[in-house]
């Protein structure tokens, strides 16, 4: 038997075991999921225009002021109780329907990346006047979950289905963390399981972990003089910046392969012929486990501490950003699957085919066939993460949690890449994005019809958790960065 029909059959064996409890009979629930698909399908063209907006405003962390008031406004529209401006974010909000346990949530992001401004064509062409550009897909990201929301509430309502669903709009997840002061403001302590999701270029939805990140600016401060006539007089802190990096590259031999470490410049003087008083660099660095992290974090701060004695200059730091590695949850992600092989893949039409054909023509290595889009990965228990991190880690060591990824771009197209950004600003981002929207949907109405899901899922969350976890979140208690972008 095939790896996706057997998972496939114990989907199925779990739901009768299950069906028992469950509110709606068999036949009814899956007359609402068709439901639930026929209404997203119906509003193609409303979530295509939110979606596309929120690209073309291009918003990084914490200035996402447009993209998050048109989420809101929709959610708004279609009966949803907004609060904004929570956890002291003022993009941040809650979205609410419905009432009592259990409590569903859905997150949204929102925020672009800076320096990827790209026009929806298959070739290198910034977007004129605008720097940022969603090479992420957080649009699509923000509208899929609104989407969902909505027509989950109209089935709720439809068949007496009782619960809260609760829409988390989280800013700021491209190294801004907003997420995890929203944890620590204690916005999902009453919330059951949160599911979410996130583009890419295939379909997939596997009980994955990621990184955990802690970044940081390391800030020095020297001395300017004439860099030709007073050389003597002067402290290079841009000396120290250098000397702090070349000593980190000197560390990645002695610590743990898995680590990741990146920094760029972002001050390092102004003029040649001054020497520079102060300079800047922004640190992110990543490992599976927060503990080992913290270790390596440790040596970072005493390699900016020998870089400014060095130097004879004096360094500062600032963290700003802290997230946890991923913790999976099997059942959850189990049952998304069951959800996203009923939806399906993505199907493109012969332009869209062509358009990914010159895309695919601009990536370094092979690409996957662009046919690849319509097919659902086999589920994987023992999936690998992307490498990446996310802020929804934090929420994943709070309460039960679960996510998929779906085919938004064109199969072969990394993230953070122009590519990614041209393709987001076509029908393949929102087709993909609308996979998304129906498998979220599904999978939290089942969550609400049968009571058994969220039992699996606790019981998961408790045993990985272990008993003596306690969420302290790394960044302390300090305010969220809203300025970190500008």
């Amino acid at each position: 038997m095939k790896p996706q029909s057997f998972t496939l059959l114990l989907v199925s064996i779990a739901a009768q075991f299950c069906a028992a409890q469950a509110v709606l009979p068999a036949k009814k629930i899956a007359a609402a999921k068709k439901e639930i698909i026929s209404s997203v399908d119906l509003r193609y063209n409303q979530y295509r225009d939110i979606a596309l907006n929120i690209w073309q405003f291009a918003e990084v962390g914490y200035q996402e002021y447009k993209s998050s008031a048109l989420l809101q406004e929709t959610l708004k529209n279609a009966g949803f109780t907004v609060q904004n401006g929570v956890a002291g974010i003022p993009t941040a909000f809650v979205a609410t329907a419905g009432s009592g346990k259990p409590v569903i949530g859905i997150l949204a992001e929102f925020d672009a990346l800076p320096g990827l401004s790209q026009q929806a064509v298959p070739e290198k062409r910034p977007m004129p006047g605008l720097d940022a550009g969603h090479a992420c897909g957080h649009h699509l990201f923000g509208t899929a979950s609104v989407a969902a929301a909505i027509a989950l509430k109209e089935q709720m309502e439809k068949n007496g289905l009782k619960g809260t669903v609760k829409i988390f709009g989280t800013p700021a997840e491209e190294g801004g963390g907003g997420k995890v002061y929203m944890v620590r403001e204690g916005l999902f302590n009453d919330v059951d399981a949160v599911l979410h999701w996130h583009p890419g270029s295939r379909n997939a939805a596997n009980p994955s972990g990621s990184l955990a990140n802690i970044s940081a600016k390391f800030r020095f401060y020297g001395l300017s003089a004439h860099a030709a006539g007073a050389p003597e007089r002067g402290r290079s802190a841009l000396d120290a910046v250098e000397a702090m990096n070349y000593m980190v590259n000197l560390m990645r031999e002695h610590i743990p392969s898995d680590t990741r470490i990146h920094y760029v410049i972002t001050d390092g003087g102004k003029a040649p012929n001054v020497v520079p008083d102060y300079a800047e660099v922004y640190y992110y660095a990543r490992h599976p486990k927060r503990d080992v992290l913290a270790g390596i974090f440790e040596r970072i701060k005493k390699v900016a501490e020998g870089a400014a004695l060095g130097t004879e200059t004096r360094m500062e730091f600032e963290i700003i950003n802290g997230v946890y590695d991923l913790l999976p949850n099997e059942p959850l992600a189990r049952l998304m699957y069951a959800n996203l092989v009923q939806v399906g893949g993505v199907h493109y039409t012969p332009e869209e085919v062509e358009f990914g054909k010159k895309i695919q023509q601009t990536l370094i290595g092979n690409s996957p066939e662009i046919a690849t889009a319509a097919k659902i990965d086999s589920f994987n228990p023992a999936a690998q993460g992307s490498g990446g991190s996310t802020d929804v880690g934090d929420i994943s060591y709070v309460v039960p949690t679960a996510g998929l990824v779906t085919a938004t771009w064109i199969p072969g197209v990394p993230a953070h890449s122009w590519q990614a950004v041209a393709c987001g600003g076509t029908d393949i981002g929102v087709k993909g994005m609308l996979v998304a929207a129906k498998t979220l949907a599904l999978t939290a109405l089942d969550l609400f019809n049968d009571p058994a899901y969220l039992q699996q899922a606790r019981e998961d969350y408790r045993r990985r958790l272990g008993p003596d976890f306690k969420y302290q979140a790394l960044i302390g208690d300090r305010k969220p960065p809203l300025d970190y972008r500008k």
